[in-house]
C-alpha cells in the first residue's frame, strides 16, 4: 500500500509539473526575508506578508542587523498589515537572540548545522512549529524537508492517502520518501514540456510569482523536489482544492480522486 501511494505521488508531481512548471517559490531577495516571512505568514495570507516586507524593506530594517536595532513599537507598526502583529514583532526580536546567541547572528553557521539539531532548536523557539521550522530549513537553508501545510493536508485526506488525523511527521515522512527517486533521477523532468491545457482553461498562471534571489537560487536536487511540489500544491489548494467549494472537475488532480479511480 505504502509503495502504491508513494507512485501515486510522484505521479502527482509529473502531472502538475508539466501543467505549470517552476513556481519560483520562496520569493524573497535574501535568507533573512525568508524567514521574516515565514513568521509573518503564520494565520494570514500572502498578500498581507507582502505589505509588512515592504514596509520592512522601506524602512531599511529586513536584515539580521535592522530587526535588532529597530524598536518593538516601530517594528509592530511596520509588520501590522500581516496580523498579530505585537505577537509576531516579539517573535522575531526572539529568533535574533537566539541567532545572536548561539550562532553569532550568522545565517551561514546556522544552516551550516546537521538538519535534525538546527530543526530542534528552532521548534524550541516560542511560535516557530513544524511548518514554519521547515519552511526557513528548505526555503531559506537549502535543507531537505518537505513542507507540510495546510494545503497538503487537505489534499492528502480528499484524495484517501493518510487516514484524517496523521501526524505532521507521517505525511512528511510519506512525500519525502515517495519524491526521493525523482530527485535522484529528474527533478525538472527535463525533455518534458509544460502542458498549457489547464493554464488556457482556468487562467491559472504557470508560475505565480515571478523568479527572485531566492526563489532561483542554486540547491541540491532533493531540496528543488521538495521545494516545486510545495509550491504546486498550494497553487492546487488555492485554485481547486479549496476549504469549501472545491473545483474537483477542474483540477489537474482529478483523475487521482478515489471517485474517478
Amino acid at each position: 500500500m505504502a509503495a502504491k501511494t508513494e507512485k501515486e505521488i510522484r505521479a502527482y508531481y509529473g502531472a502538475l509539473f508539466r501543467a505549470w512548471g517552476t513556481q519560483h517559490w520562496w520569493p524573497a531577495a535574501s535568507e533573512f526575508e525568508v524567514v521574516v516571512g515565514a513568521y509573518l505568514t503564520q494565520n494570514t495570507a500572502w498578500t498581507n506578508v507582502e505589505k509588512a516586507l515592504t514596509n520592512l524593506r522601506a524602512a531599511g530594517v529586513l536584515s539580521v542587523k535592522g530587526i535588532r536595532a529597530v524598536s518593538m513599537v516601530e517594528l509592530e507598526g511596520l509588520i501590522r498589515p500581516a496580523g498579530y502583529f505585537r505577537q509576531k514583532a516579539k517573535r522575531l526580536k526572539l529568533f535574533v537572540r537566539f541567532l545572536d546567541n548561539r550562532y553569532r547572528g550568522s545565517l551561514a553557521r546556522m544552516f551550516a548545522t546537521p538538519t535534525s539539531q538546527v530543526r530542534e532548536e528552532l521548534l524550541s523557539l516560542n511560535g516557530v512549529g513544524p511548518e514554519t521550522a521547515d519552511s526557513i530549513l528548505l526555503y531559506a537553508g537549502n535543507h531537505p524537508v518537505f513542507v507540510v501545510d495546510a494545503y497538503t493536508r487537505r489534499i492528502v485526506e480528499r484524495h484517501e492517502l493518510l487516514p484524517k488525523d496523521a501526524a505532521y511527521e507521517e505525511i512528511q515522512r510519506l512525500f519525502q520518501e515517495a519524491l526521493f527517486s525523482i530527485a535522484d533521477s529528474d527533478p525538472f523532468l527535463e525533455g518534458v514540456p509544460e502542458g498549457p491545457d489547464f493554464t488556457a482553461a482556468t487562467g491559472f498562471p504557470a508560475t505565480r510569482h515571478p523568479a527572485s534571489k531566492m526563489s532561483a537560487a542554486k540547491r541540491t536536487a532533493l531540496a528543488q523536489v521538495y521545494n516545486e511540489m510545495h509550491g504546486l500544491i498550494v497553487g492546487v489548494g488555492k485554485h481547486y482544492c479549496r476549504k469549501s467549494q472545491a473545483r474537483c472537475d477542474e483540477c489537474p488532480l482529478r483523475s487521482f480522486l478515489p471517485a474517478h479511480k
